[in-house]
């Protein structure tokens, strides 16, 4: 391959999956507005929201209907509405899935959820961080790394660890885009660089 050659363009699926991402990031983003907006409660919205997806992944069946491109959008919005009455929605919840449902884009559940959670936690001030050790990190020390994080992110910090030996020792956290890496394998390779140059 020469330099400055593209990998080649996306896949179909690949072009569709970007797509429906950022879809379902737009819609996440409105129902998180209007909820601010109707002071609902955006606990119990994401709540709703996972137990709604996860209904499809319970029953197969439903899901191949409602996705089928060959079901006429009446007939799943009206499954919809009924679903959404017997689950008792919080309303802009009901709203945005009947919304989804009239669309035909059912499909970008998973991504609403996803990216709803994601939106959630930023509105919350909190921040995922994913710590990796070479062992288990005892409760104490895990607390620590989690305040050192909220000290260095001014956010609170919502931890989950990893243990992987190949790092030696160390500990390498991710925090959104942001890699903090003191692993000792890393420590090491940059030693290897110095001597070598």
């Amino acid at each position: 391959m020469k330099l400055g050659a593209s990998a080649g363009p996306c896949s179909s699926e690949e072009t569709k999956a970007i797509t429906n991402r950022t879809a379902a990031t737009r819609y996440a983003r409105a129902l998180l507005d209007i909820a601010l907006k109707e002071k609902g409660d955006l606990r119990a919205i994401e709540t709703e929201l996972a137990e709604f997806v996860a209904l499809f992944t319970q029953h197969p069946t439903l899901e191949k209907v409602l996705l089928n491109p060959a079901v006429p959008v009446p007939r799943k919005r009206a499954t919809i509405a009924e679903l959404t009455t017997r689950a008792k929605l919080t309303p802009v919840l009901g709203k945005l899935l009947l919304l989804l449902a009239e669309r035909d884009r059912l499909v970008l559940l998973p991504d609403l959820l996803a990216a709803y959670r994601e939106r959630l936690l930023d509105h919350l001030n909190i921040v995922r961080a994913e710590v990796t050790t070479a062992v288990a990190l005892p409760a104490d020390r895990a607390k620590a790394v989690e305040q050192s994080l909220a000290r260095v992110t001014g956010r609170t910090v919502m931890l989950e660890t990893r243990v992987d030996p190949a790092i030696i020792g160390g500990v390498v956290a991710r925090v959104g885009s942001t890699v903090y890496d003191g692993s000792v394998t890393t420590q090491l390779e940059k030693m290897r660089q110095r001597l070598t140059e």
